[in-house]
C-alpha cells in the first residue's frame, strides 16, 4: 500500500510549492516508508510515499506511460492486473513494470474513464494526462482506500489522509457543525464529508474528471450495488458457488511479493478465511490475534482453535486498561473524530502483524455482505410488526409508550421496550436510525450546547440515511439497511478504522469478503438466504460448514471491542472527571457542561451506562487537541514568492 498527494492548478499554470507538497508527502511516510518520489510540471505537483508489495525493484512511482505524457500516483492493489496486462499488451501497449499501477496508466490511455468498470481490487489514485491537460481521481467500489480532496481558488489539492490535505491549505478550515452531529451520531463522519468545511472524501465507487478551462466538476458514480433478489437456486447450490467463490477471492489475494498473513479473531468470517488460506497454501500461514482479560470480550480461545486446526503459526497479544495510552496516536492515525473503540485493539493487531508479515488478509465484510448483525434481523422483526397498524395510528401509539416507558440500559433486549417502541412508532429509516445511532437524538439535543444547536440549524443526521435509503430500489426492509450500511457504516467506520490502523503500522490489509463480484452476487440472494430466525450469515455458514467447528460457526456474535464500561468506573474514572471538567472539549463551546458532568457521575454510580458517550467525548478531545490543528500550513505563503 502506499500514500499519495497532490496539488493542481486548475486554471492555469501557476508555480506548485515543493516544500509544501513535500510536507504534504512527508505526513504519509507511515502509509509508504519504503520510499518516496515526485512529479512537478507547471501547475502541477503529485508526490507519493511507497510500501513495495509487488515488483519490489521496478514499481516505483509516480510512474509514467511510454510517452510520459500521462504520470500516476497510486494507492492500493488491482488483483486482475496481469490479464488486463496481457490484453493491454495485445491492444499495443508496452510494459516496462510487472506492477499493476502501470496496468493503471495503459487502462486509461486505452478505455478513459470507462477503465475503472474492468478493475477488481482496492485502490484510490490521481493520474495526470498533460496531452488532455486533465486530472482523473478515482476510489474503488466498496471504499477500501481513503482519498480526500478540496478545491478553491482554482486549485485542487488531494491526499490518502486528512491532515495531508489540511497541510496543503493556507490555512486549517473550520470544523463543519453538521459533521460535529453525524459524528455524534454515528461514531465516525460519513461520506463525502469530514470533520472540516471545505474539505471532502471522494466516496466509494466514485472518480473525479478535471480539465483545464472547463470549471468545476462533480465526482459522479460508476458503478453501484442492486439487491435484485434473483437467487432462487436450491440453498445447497448456492452454499456450493458461495465456497468456490471464497476459495477464488482468497487466492487471488495471496499474489505478494512480500510476507503475508491473517487476522484471526475466531469470529465466522477471519476463520473461514484462514482455513481458505491454509488450504491454498504449502506452508503454514502466519495469524495473529488479539485477547482481552476480560472474558465477555475475548475471542482469543477460538482463534487458537482455527490456529490449531490449520497449523497456523499463531501469535497473540492481549490488551488490557494500559492500552489507554496510545489514545493520542490513534487521534493522529485517523486525523478526525472516530469514536468505535475497536479501533484500539485493531491498532494493536494491525501492529502485531506488522512485526511478522507485511499484508494480512482480514474478514471484514461478511456482517455487511451477508447480514451478519443482529440489528438486521431486529428491524426485519419491526417492519413486519409496523405492517399489522397504518401508520396513523402506529405512531401515535407507540410514540407514547416510547415516552412513558423506563430507560433500562442494563436490562436483555427483550425488556428494553423503550427502544423498540420508538422503532416502532417511526418510519423504516427511522426505525434504523435508530438502530445504528451511537448516541440517540435525545441525548446528542442535550449534549450540545444551546448555540451549538442554534448553528445546526435544525439539520439532523438522520438525512444521510435517508438519502441513500431513497436509492435502493428495494422493498425488503433488510436489503435496505444492507445497502445503507455499505455506504456509510462499512467505509466510513469498519474500513476506515482498518485502514487507519493497519497504514499506521505500514501494514497492507485485504479483504476478500469485499470481492465486488462476490458483493454483487451476495445483493441478489434471497433475503432468507443471509437471515433465518434470528440467525445471520445463514448461507454463509452453510458455505463454509465443512471446514468450521460447529459450535464456532452457532455460537452467540461477539463483538470485537473494549472493556469500556469497567474500565471508565474505575481505571479512568479520573480521566474522565478531568474530561468534563477542565479540558479542550470544555472549552470548546459546543458542549453542555454541567450534562458533560452529569453523564460521568451517573456512569461512575453505576446509574447508568454512558460509556459510548464518555468515550465518543475522549476521541473528540482527542482530536481538538492535536497540535496542528491551531498552526498554520508549513510553506503558508503564495505560491508565486515560494517561486522566487
Amino acid at each position: 500500500m502506499c500514500g499519495i498527494s497532490g496539488i493542481v492548478d486548475l486554471e492555469g499554470r501557476r508555480p506548485i510549492d515543493r516544500e509544501r507538497l513535500s510536507r504534504m508527502n512527508g505526513l504519509l511516510a507511515h502509509r509508504g516508508p519504503d520510499g518516496d518520489g515526485f512529479f512537478e510540471a507547471p501547475g502541477v505537483g503529485l508526490g507519493h510515499r511507497r510500501l513495495a508489495i509487488i515488483d519490489v525493484g521496478g514499481g516505483r512511482q509516480p510512474l509514467f506511460n511510454e510517452t510520459g505524457s500521462v504520470v500516476i500516483v497510486y494507492n492500493g492493489e488491482i488483483y486482475n492486473f496481469a490479464e488486463l496486462a496481457e490484453e493491454l499488451t495485445r491492444r499495443g501497449h508496452r510494459f516496462r513494470t510487472r506492477c499493476d499501477t502501470e496496468v493503471v496508466v495503459h487502462a486509461w490511455e486505452e478505455w478513459g474513464e470507462a477503465c475503472l468498470e474492468r478493475f477488481r481490487g482496492l485502490y484510490a489514485f490521481a493520474l495526470w494526462d498533460s496531452d488532455r491537460q486533465t486530472l482523473f481521481l478515482a476510489r474503488d467500489r466498496l471504499g477500501k482506500k481513503p482519498l480526500y480532496y478540496s478545491m478553491s481558488n482554482g486549485r485542487l489539492v488531494f491526499a490518502s489522509e486528512l491532515q495531508a490535505v489540511v497541510a496543503g491549505l493556507p490555512e486549517v478550515p473550520s470544523v463543519d457543525p453538521q459533521a460535529v452531529e453525524d459524528y455524534f451520531a454515528f461514531g465516525y463522519v460519513p461520506d463525502p464529508k469530514t470533520i472540516f468545511q471545505g474539505v471532502f472524501k471522494l466516496p466509494p465507487a466514485h472518480s473525479l474528471l478535471l480539465t483545464r478551462g472547463e470549471g468545476a466538476k462533480r465526482p459522479k458514480p460508476y458503478w453501484d450495488v442492486q439487491f435484485s433478489e434473483a437467487e432462487s437456486r436450491p440453498e445447497a447450490e448456492l452454499a456450493e458457488e458461495l465456497a468456490d467463490r471464497l476459495r477464488d477471492s482468497v487466492q487471488m489475494r495471496l499474489v505478494s511479493d512480500v510476507p503475508l498473513g491473517a487476522f484471526l479473531s475466531g469470529g465466522v468470517d477471519s476463520s473461514a478465511i484462514v482455513a481458505f488460506m491454509a488450504k491454498a497454501s504449502a506452508q503454514p500461514i502466519q495469524t495473529c490475534s488479539i485477547g482481552f482479560t476480560d472474558p465477555r470480550h475475548d475471542e482469543s480461545r477460538y482463534a487458537a482453535m482455527i490456529a490449531e486446526r490449520y497449523g497456523t503459526d499463531h501469535f497473540t497479544r492481549r490488551v488490557d486498561v494500559d492500552a489507554y495510552s496510545l489514545i493520542d496516536r490513534l487521534a493522529v492515525a485517523y486525523c478526525e473524530p472516530f469514536a468505535d473503540s475497536s479501533a484500539l485493539p485493531t491498532f494493536l493487531l494491525s501492529a502485531l502483524a506488522r512485526e511478522k508479515v507485511t499484508v494480512a488478509l482480514s474478514g471484514d465484510g461478511g456482517d455487511e455482505v451477508f447480514a451478519g448483525y443482529r440489528r438486521y434481523a431486529f428491524h426485519r422483526r419491526e417492519e413486519q410488526a409496523k405492517r399489522l397498524l397504518p401508520a396513523g395510528l402506529r405512531r401515535p401509539l407507540f410514540g407514547a409508550l416510547a415516552a412513558g416507558y423506563p430507560k433500562l440500559d442494563w436490562a436483555p433486549r427483550f425488556l428494553r421496550g423503550k427502544a423498540t417502541f420508538e422503532a416502532l412508532s417511526q418510519d423504516a429509516i427511522g426505525g434504523y436510525f435508530r438502530a445504528v445511532t451511537l448516541l440517540p437524538t435525545p441525548l446528542r439535543q442535550r449534549l450540545y450546547s444551546g448555540d451549538f444547536r442554534r448553528q445546526l440549524d435544525g439539520y439532523s443526521a438522520i438525512e444521510v440515511l435517508r438519502e441513500h435509503g431513497a436509492r435502493v430500489e428495494t422493498r425488503d426492509p433488510v436489503s435496505r439497511a444492507q445497502y445503507i450500511d455499505l455506504k456509510t457504516w462499512l467505509p466510513g467506520g469498519m474500513l476506515t478504522k482498518v485502514d487507519r490502523a493497519s497504514m499506521a503500522n505500514s501494514l497492507e490489509v485485504r479483504t476478500p469478503l469485499l470481492d465486488h463480484p462476490l458483493v454483487e452476487w451476495a445483493a441478489r440472494l434471497r433475503p432468507e438466504m443471509k437471515i433465518r430466525g434470528m440467525e445471520g450469515k445463514y448461507i454463509l455458514k452453510k458455505a463454509v460448514e465443512p471446514l468450521l467447528p460447529h459450535d464456532l460457526l452457532y455460537r452467540p456474535k461477539q463483538g470485537f471491542s473494549l472493556p469500556l464500561k469497567s474500565w471508565l468506573r474505575t481505571d479512568l474514572a479520573g480521566h474522565v472527571e478531568d474530561l468534563v471538567t477542565d479540558s479542550t472539549l470544555t472549552d470548546s463551546g459546543l458542549f453542555d457542561g454541567a450534562f458533560l458532568r452529569r453523564l460521568a457521575t451517573e456512569h461512575r454510580s453505576g446509574r447508568s451506562d454512558h460509556s459510548r458517550a464518555l468515550w465518543s467525548l475522549i476521541m473528540f478531545d482527542a482530536f481538538l487537541r492535536r497540535p496542528w490543528l491551531d498552526q498554520p500550513a508549513a510553506g503558508d505563503r503564495p505560491a508565486t514568492e515560494a517561486a522566487e
